[in-house]
């Protein structure tokens, strides 16, 4: 049995396309959640050059980020970061609390299908919670080891939460999608019943989970639990680069290196990586934050 909230439109369910949606078995220890990105997914690479390979895994870890931020209340971005010796050597998937999204990869050479340890070779993954305040972020490690994103991913549950969770990931040229499952913190119901609905979960392909509606996914899988689905969560890609945050890690080079980069090229480009937006600073554009910041140093400077 379904039990549906969701959006009505001239009496037609939305298209679901961008969204998260939220689910719940009411009647066992076990939640879930739902993603898919459409406009987003091609907002957020449509500045990058990527092979097959490394479009998928951008894409995966896009969806898997968004899910994990779903996980917890908080106010700021999850990131999803991952960098090792290998053919890729940084992939970066950031989502805000508001559902903001954006990701890069960068690779070195031809990328070919592998496992996690022949893509990054020696490498780590990092997932860090901002709330953009005095606080230090918190941050989870786990090694770059498994065949999947979802497979590291999985790992960091089982070491950090120690709460059964499993993830599905897929990506195309055209979507990128995704489902968890999880078991609830204090509500940790019969191992049998997780067993079952993650036996049933794992009839799922990428094909379905990539083409499906969430009601009509969840239908399929799991027609005979009792499933509480909730309201659709717009998702959108926004870069969040600006001329002041640029400014910013501009002054933390110093003005040596600043005046270097002038005498050399005349002014200074910055290319954001995210989105490509181009900023440039001419000497006098640099002279004033220069300044600008040596004036704010010395009025906190007590004598």
């Amino acid at each position: 049995m379904l039990e549906n909230k969701e959006h009505i439109l001239n009496g037609n369910t939305m298209i679901e396309q961008d969204f998260l949606r939220r689910f719940l078995f009411e009647e066992l220890g076990v939640r879930g959640e739902w993603v898919n990105l459409t406009t987003s997914w091609q907002a957020a690479k449509q500045h990058q050059h990527l092979s097959t390979v490394e479009q998928q895994l951008l894409g995966q870890a896009l969806v898997a980020v968004v899910m994990l931020s779903a996980t917890i209340k908080f106010k700021g971005s999850m990131i999803l970061q991952a960098q090792g010796d290998g053919d890729i050597t940084t992939l970066v998937a950031q989502s805000t609390d508001e559902r903001k999204i954006r990701g890069l990869l960068r690779s070195r050479g031809e990328v070919t299908a592998g496992s996690l340890e022949s893509l990054f070779g020696q490498g780590r993954l990092v997932l860090t919670i901002d709330s953009g305040n005095a606080n230090k972020p918190y941050q989870g490690i786990v090694p770059l080891q498994g065949e999947q994103l979802a497979t590291a991913l999985e790992s960091y549950f089982e070491q950090s939460e120690q709460l059964n969770t499993r993830l599905w990931l897929f990506a195309n040229d055209t979507h990128a999608a995704g489902l968890l499952l999880q078991e609830l913190p204090a509500q940790a119901g019969d191992e049998a019943d997780w067993q079952r609905i993650e036996m049933l979960a794992n009839t799922i392909t990428e094909a379905e989970l990539l083409a499906l509606d969430c009601e009509t996914l969840l239908y399929r899988l799991f027609h005979e639990e009792k499933v509480r689905l909730f309201d659709a969560e717009a998702v959108e890609f926004e870069c969040r680069c600006s001329r002041q945050k640029i400014e910013k890690t501009l002054r933390a080079m110093g003005r040596e290196e600043m005046e270097e980069l002038l005498e050399e090229r005349g002014s200074v480009e910055v290319i954001c990586e995210f989105c490509s937006e181009h900023y440039q600073f001419d000497k006098v554009d640099v002279e004033t934050f220069l300044l600008a910041e040596s004036v704010s140093h010395d009025s906190t400077t007590v004598h």
